[in-house]
């Protein structure tokens, strides 16, 4: 037997109209006596208001829908703390969804989403095809990426500047003397590691240095542990990594250690993301920092404008981050001339 308390019931027990409960919990106009009376009648029968029902009747859920592709990359779960608690004093609250990057995946998520009848959607690390772009556009529902872009796709996207990350990490190996230098990169299905990719390839043209080698790490740390041991079987190995996120730089700083070679004496490690594991003193990694605090007060203020009806184009906004230097890289000799 369903025993829900309803509305009605409540209306009763304080003596007014099923109306003027509604209008209390769904945040209108109503006195301050009536308002008490219903609250305290609600709190005595355990009355919950059915807030999915009423997102039905007046198409506002204040849900927002988010989809990650790489909760291990220990950068997402820190995002996305600050993406709940920044849309939390917004008056939203957040359902998230993980996923592979995988289209068949993706658009079976974003479709649970729009089911679930979210007011937007920010899509972390995941990219969306053109035919699920049209279709939350129809829906009206307004898409930020989150640390991915999506050239053509008319989706606002928020990212660090990934281009100018990669130059100033290689640059630092390069004025630390560095010349034997190899980039793990990110997975080259996305704008990201193909922006860090092309920054490490600009710095080392500028100083006019060949790169050692540049492997696709996949943004995995089983590839990149791979791919450090391949880089180290050969007679010649580099003599600096710069690794395209944080995640893969730690398998990359385990396998130097479980080859007998020192860091940074022997090879110099830069990461991307500045992780909380970055700082601790088994990798004290210097790397990029990714400014997670602006990224996310970006995305937020852009999703609320779309919601808001405020913004009727795409915005990308890319924000630079510092270089964190510790001790997995050799600091700069000197002075730049």
């Amino acid at each position: 037997m369903d025993r829900r308390v309803t509305s009605l019931q409540v209306a009763k027990r304080a003596g007014v109209s099923q109306s003027a409960v509604s209008r209390v919990f769904s945040g209108a106009s109503a006195s301050a006596a009536t308002a008490e009376k219903v609250r305290a009648a609600a709190a005595e029968l355990g009355y919950r208001p059915n807030v999915l029902a009423r997102a039905m009747i007046t198409g506002k859920s204040r849900v927002i829908g988010l989809v990650v592709a790489y909760l291990d990359n220990q950068f997402y779960p820190e995002a996305l703390q600050r993406l709940s608690n920044a849309l939390q004093a917004s008056g939203y609250h957040i359902l998230i969804f993980t996923t592979s990057n995988d289209a068949d995946e993706v658009e079976t998520v974003v479709q649970d989403m729009l089911d679930h009848q979210v007011e937007g959607i920010i899509a972390a690390s995941v990219s969306l095809s053109s035919a699920l772009t049209d279709l939350c556009a129809k829906a009206g529902i307004p898409v930020v990426l989150f640390n991915r872009g999506q050239p053509g796709s008319g989706l606002s996207s928020v990212t660090s500047a990934n281009v100018k990350g990669g130059y100033t990490a290689t640059q630092a190996l390069i004025d630390a003397g560095h010349t034997r230098i190899a980039h793990i990169a990110g997975w080259e299905g996305s704008m990201t590691g193909r922006d860090r990719r092309q920054g490490f390839e600009d710095a080392m043209a500028d100083a006019g240095l060949t790169p050692f080698a540049i492997v696709d790490g996949m943004y995995s740390r089983d590839v990149a542990a791979a791919s450090t041991r391949q880089l180290l079987s050969g007679a010649n190995r580099p003599d600096a990594i710069f690794v395209a996120n944080d995640h893969m730089a730690f398998a990359v700083i385990e396998e130097i250690r479980a080859a007998g070679l020192n860091i940074p004496d022997d090879i110099s490690i830069i990461g991307y993301d500045d992780t909380p594991l970055a700082a601790w003193p088994s990798f004290d990694l210097t790397t990029v920092r990714q400014p997670v605090n602006r990224m996310v007060e970006a995305t937020v203020t852009t999703l609320m404008s779309a919601i808001a009806g405020a913004e009727t184009y795409a915005h990308t906004i890319e924000i630079e981050g510092p270089l964190i230097q510790r001790g997995s890289s050799k600091p700069p000799k000197g002075p730049r001339p």
